[in-house]
């Protein structure tokens, strides 16, 4: 995979760059995956993995309410998220970088303010980050309990954008959910899809 990065289109360069994590920093949504097929074992809950990808980006809750009432279910999103993080947690030295991202981090890092900007809890962010080595290289995080409405809405990058100091319009994202893709759009700023190799 090769990145195509755009030039700003009036400036020439961008101000910051914002990284989702799952699927994006992180070559992490197989192992997500695995964690959703565990919490949703004891209710014989499908959840077919083309819905798991297409729904990328999107908060737990969100997630298990589209479950319950797609098979009539009344799972507690609290409960299948507890489940999911620790099956994640167990499972997250099987995570690797996305190399080309992680290129753009370490180029980009000390000369360009980077955040990182994600639909998933924020502890999981962390321990994602804090196992790549990667904890130190961003100056906002922010997971789904940092704003209150999740990707496709641009509330998430709005408020990275405004705690970095940066005008949206001068931010580059890097994403590779449809949802988080929409969500960049929606802020308008320009993005690059990021396209990892499923393990």
């Amino acid at each position: 995979m090769k990145l195509e990065l755009p030039a700003h289109p009036e400036k020439g360069s961008f101000k910051a760059y914002l990284f989702d994590c799952d699927g994006t920093i992180a070559n992490s949504m197989p192992i997500h995956y695995r964690a959703w097929m565990k919490a949703l074992d004891r209710w014989n809950c499908p959840f077919p993995e083309k819905d798991f990808y297409d729904w990328a980006g999107m908060p737990t809750p969100a997630i298990v309410e589209r479950l319950n009432e797609r098979q009539g279910l009344a799972m507690s999103h609290q409960e299948i998220s507890d489940i999911k993080e620790k099956a994640y947690f167990e499972l997250l030295p099987e995570v690797k970088p996305v190399p080309e991202v992680l290129e753009q981090i370490h180029l980009q890092h000390s000369r360009l303010p980077l955040a990182v900007v994600s639909g998933s809890p924020r502890d999981s962010v962390i321990r994602t980050l804090s196992a790549l080595g990667l904890m130190n290289y961003f100056d906002v995080i922010l997971g789904a309990e940092d704003y209150p409405r999740g990707k496709p809405h641009p509330d998430a990058y709005l408020l990275a954008a405004k705690r970095l100091k940066v005008n949206p319009a001068d931010c580059l994202v890097f994403e590779d959910a449809e949802l988080g893709i929409e969500s960049a759009r929606r802020a308008k700023m320009a993005w690059v899809k990021v396209i990892p190799d499923r393990l």
